[in-house]
């Protein structure tokens, strides 16, 4: 359609021309100009034509000219950029004009360099927030090449760094503002002035001085530490002050009421309230001098007091002694005496769980030995109100706790001699020579104890008077020869009426047949004879022995093998016999 219009408009100017020219002529005729002024005038006219249509055809060379070569710019242009933003080349159609590859090519070319400026602007501004924080928490920048367009995976992961140093700014200022204030708060807790420049540096309520590096936090939290120890520190010495205050006030028998107002004075700061106990204590050992031989008597009896509590022995009380009796009263006696007195305090205190368990294990012990005591007494079997159950109940409850006490102390024990490179003594012994010799003690009282019983049965069995019996009673008295010794065969018993005042003649024994009472068998009266006659006392057969270390269960390994033999084990034995 364009083709037949311009073609149209073609053919209307040759046709214009024509119609100009034929009017020419008209216009010459009437005028009557002549032929050759004729050819003069075609001649200009032609000239004029011929002038104008060569400056057109000129102009519209250049242009053709000027066209291509922004073609040839602009397809450069487009494959420098391409290559800048990494993009794949751009391939136009074949069959397009001059015009239409050079308007394709400058707006792809304006379409680029929009990118590339788009580009290079969020570089400029990522870069510039990487290099301050960065610089903040001295960190390495993102590298990207200077003078390069980056990639859109360059400028995701440049943005993914910033958003990660923003977080990790905000991490530390946050742990820097909790450690500055927990430093604050010491130093004002303490009443430490700063004296360092770390220090001033980290009370500033500046918060932009420091800079928000791992070093600069290393520092506030070995600051943070050193302070903590310093106030830890100040609380040990401020309580020691207060605890040595209350042992000259108590010593003193100083007024009560002035004293606890005195210590529930509140201080503002520790360092105000360490100088004033330091004080405080200097007062009252200023009257502590005044009073030096009664202040050293109290001292000796707390010193006696934690020797019991410690529980040494003679040969440990020993070295001190010299200045325990000691009457020349002086301030050196005197610190001697605190010195002695602040040794034990922090040995009790060290060995308190030993001494504990050691307390508790004889604790049960005496219960343990009351128990024995009670076994021992034929009355027990009263049984009034359930007492023996109960009794029984607990005999076996301290039977089971004591060799468990046993196992803890010397656990306890070996750990403390080799932390101390010592052996932890009581009453002048260690520990489990102590306890052993305890049930050694206990076996050898039972032995004792037996051997007084068999020793006054046997004079009581020879030595009583017989009586005579009343008249009109009849009873039976069993000689014992004449009684058949025979394994597992029962003694006979008579079934006749016993009077009250009826006595033994002889060295047999005469038993009275009462419904429900088991029979004793015939070895138990063989053994009750044997008994009576010549025994050798344990304690005698054991005289050239020396006592051997015994613990709970090889206490009750012997009692297990002395109850297999004919020995009796206890005092209940020997009533039913």
């Amino acid at each position: 359609m364009s083709c037949r219009r311009s073609e149209a408009l073609a053919y209307s100017l040759v046709t214009e021309i024509n119609h100009a020219m034929a009017r020419l002529v008209d216009i010459w005729d009437s005028i009557g100009i002549m032929e050759e002024q004729r050819v003069e005038r075609m001649q200009t006219v032609k000239k004029h034509i011929d002038e104008l249509l060569h400056s057109m055809i000129m102009e519209e060379e250049a242009l053709k000219h000027r066209i291509k070569t922004d073609v040839i710019t602009f397809q450069k242009q487009l494959d420098t950029l391409c290559l800048e933003l990494g993009l794949e080349l751009h391939k136009f159609e074949q069959d397009l004009t001059v015009l239409q590859m050079e308007k394709n090519l400058r707006c792809h070319v304006e379409s680029l360099l929009k990118e590339k400026n788009e580009r290079l602007r969020e570089l400029s501004d990522l870069k510039k927030q990487d290099e301050d924080l960065c610089v903040t928490l001295c960190a390495t920048p993102y590298y990207i090449p200077s003078g390069s367009v980056p990639s859109q995976t360059q400028l995701q992961e440049l943005q993914e760094h910033v958003e990660k140093l923003v977080k990790e700014k905000v991490s530390r200022e946050k742990v820097f503002s909790g450690l500055r204030e927990d430093i604050r708060s010491l130093m004002n807790e303490m009443g430490h002035e700063p004296e360092s420049s770390l220090e001033r540096e980290s009370i500033c309520p500046d918060t932009d001085i420091f800079l928000l590096t791992h070093d600069n936090i290393k520092a506030l939290k070995l600051l943070l530490s050193q302070l903590e120890m310093k106030k830890e520190s100040l609380i040990s010495a401020r309580d020691k002050l207060k605890e040595r205050a209350t042992s000259l006030w108590n010593r003193l028998s100083c007024p009560e009421p002035e004293g606890e107002a005195f210590r529930e004075a509140a201080m503002s700061t520790l360092s105000d309230d360490i100088r004033r106990w330091q004080g405080y204590v200097e007062h009252l050992e200023e009257l502590q001098m005044a009073q030096l031989e009664e202040v050293i008597d109290k001292v000796r009896q707390e010193l006696v007091v934690m020797w019991d509590k410690c529980m040494l022995g003679p040969d440990q009380r020993e070295p001190f002694n010299v200045h325990f009796c000691d009457d020349h009263y002086t301030e050196e006696l005197l610190a001697l005496h605190d010195t002695e007195l602040l040794r034990m305090k922090a040995f009790y205190e060290a060995a308190q769980p030993i001494l504990e368990d050691l307390e508790k294990w004889k604790r049960n012990w005496a219960l343990f030995q009351e128990f024995e005591r009670k076994a021992a007494d034929p009355n027990r079997f009263s049984n009034r109100g359930g007492s023996l159950l109960k009794e029984s109940k607990d005999r076996a409850k301290v039977q089971k706790l004591l060799p468990k006490l046993e196992e803890d102390l010397r656990s306890l024990v070996e750990v403390w001699e080799k932390n101390q490179g010592t052996s932890f003594l009581v009453q002048g012994q260690r520990i489990m020579d102590y306890i052993s010799s305890q049930w050694e003690e206990h076996r050898l009282q039972k032995d004792k104890e037996k051997n007084e019983r068999m020793t006054k049965k046997t004079e009581t069995s020879q030595f009583k008077t017989p009586t005579k019996r009343p008249l009109g009673l009849t009873y039976t008295t069993p000689t014992p020869n004449k009684i058949k010794k025979t394994a597992n065969m029962l003694a006979p018993r008579t079934a006749t009426v016993s009077s009250a005042s009826s006595s033994s003649g002889s060295s047999s024994t005469t038993f009275l047949c009462v419904p429900g009472r088991p029979q004793l068998s015939a070895k138990r009266t063989k053994t009750t004879e044997a008994s009576s006659g010549t025994r050798v006392p344990l304690q005698e057969f054991n005289s050239d022995k020396k006592p051997v270390p015994m613990s709970y269960s090889a206490f009750t390994t012997e009692l297990s093998k002395k109850a297999n033999t004919d020995a009796f084990l206890n005092s209940t034995v020997k009533d039913m016999l």
